[in-house]
């Protein structure tokens, strides 16, 4: 299992268009993935379950993997969250 720990800083946070990316990236990968934020974790492929943790701004997030590609999922997804899904 791996995790790590980002900070979404695009303007809307993880809402509508940002996180259908982030879903599709995540459902690239066979590893089981999680999106935790303030204890709560949800499954990063399901797009109700990201968008019920409320994420905004400056939230920061933990990205949690565990499977056969899970050093590569956790990299992937914070480097998405990171280039603030290239807006």
């Amino acid at each position: 299992m791996v995790s790590s720990e980002v900070a979404v800083q695009n303007s809307v946070g993880l809402h509508a268009r940002p996180a259908t990316f982030f879903i599709q990236r995540a459902n690239e990968f066979k590893s089981s993935i999680w999106v935790e934020k303030d204890e709560r974790r949800v499954n990063a492929k399901s797009l109700l379950g990201v968008l019920s943790l409320g994420i905004v701004k400056g939230t920061v997030i933990s990205i949690i993997a565990d499977g056969s590609d899970e050093d590569e999922a956790v990299k992937t997804l914070v480097a998405l969250i990171e280039s603030n899904f290239s807006e």
